[in-house]
């Protein structure tokens, strides 16, 4: 039940579920490079979090990064505190499917990861990507430091440049300051190598993304 709403509108506070309180119980451990899921990170690390579909497939493409330190995914730009996966696909959490990227600066730039960002799904499909429809599946790009919204607003203007001389259509990304990020289950986290014939919904649209040269 969606509640009146449709599943690619977003609700507002009032109407978001209520959530819960307790924290999800999480295995503090990351099945591919084995380091903890939860702070503290290391001095000096960076986190950014981002949105692209599905966030298994996303999840994958960052730590596969050299100088990617943790990635994990959950849930964040909506309402409800400590949603369940469940909830989070009735559209009325107002959360996105994001995975945090806690990585090295001086092993992997801002721009580096943003390339991967824009060249690995479709950021002009509003409330969806590939098969995939719902709020949660929404692109977005959340920063944690004033850098990276700098980079993120001139990345996606060069890109959209790009796109548009593809004869493809308007990025509709949004770029926010991060919110609270809740820890999606375990069974989400690094889902793809723990299910290696798992599903993954991304797909980019082949324009390349050329960040700090002329479109």
């Amino acid at each position: 039940m969606f509640f009146g709403k449709k599943k690619t509108e977003l609700p507002n506070a009032a109407e978001a579920l209520p959530g819960r309180s307790t924290e999800m119980a999480l295995h503090n451990f990351h099945a591919v490079l084995g380091t903890p899921l939860k702070p503290p990170f290391p001095a000096g690390s960076h986190e950014l979090i981002i949105g692209m579909g599905c966030f298994w497939g996303a999840e994958r493409k960052f730590w596969q990064v050299p100088g990617v330190i943790s990635t994990a995914v959950g849930y964040s730009a909506g309402f409800t505190p400590n949603p369940t996966y469940q909830e989070v696909c009735t559209g009325m959490t107002g959360h996105n499917e994001v995975v945090r990227i806690i990585y090295d600066p001086s092993e992997v730039s801002i721009e580096q990861l943003l390339q991967i960002f824009w060249e690995s799904h479709n950021p002009t499909h509003g409330m969806r990507q590939g098969n995939d429809a719902g709020t949660q599946y929404r692109s977005g790009i959340y920063t944690t430091r004033a850098e990276q919204k700098v980079v993120a607003e001139e990345s996606k203007n060069a890109y959209q440049a790009r796109l548009s001389a593809a004869g493809l259509g308007t990025i509709t990304t949004e770029i926010l300051p991060a919110a609270e990020f809740y820890y999606a289950e375990n069974e989400h986290q690094q889902y793809l190598a723990k299910n290696p014939d798992g599903y993954c919904g991304l797909g980019g649209t082949g324009v390349s993304c050329q960040i700090g040269t002329a479109a």
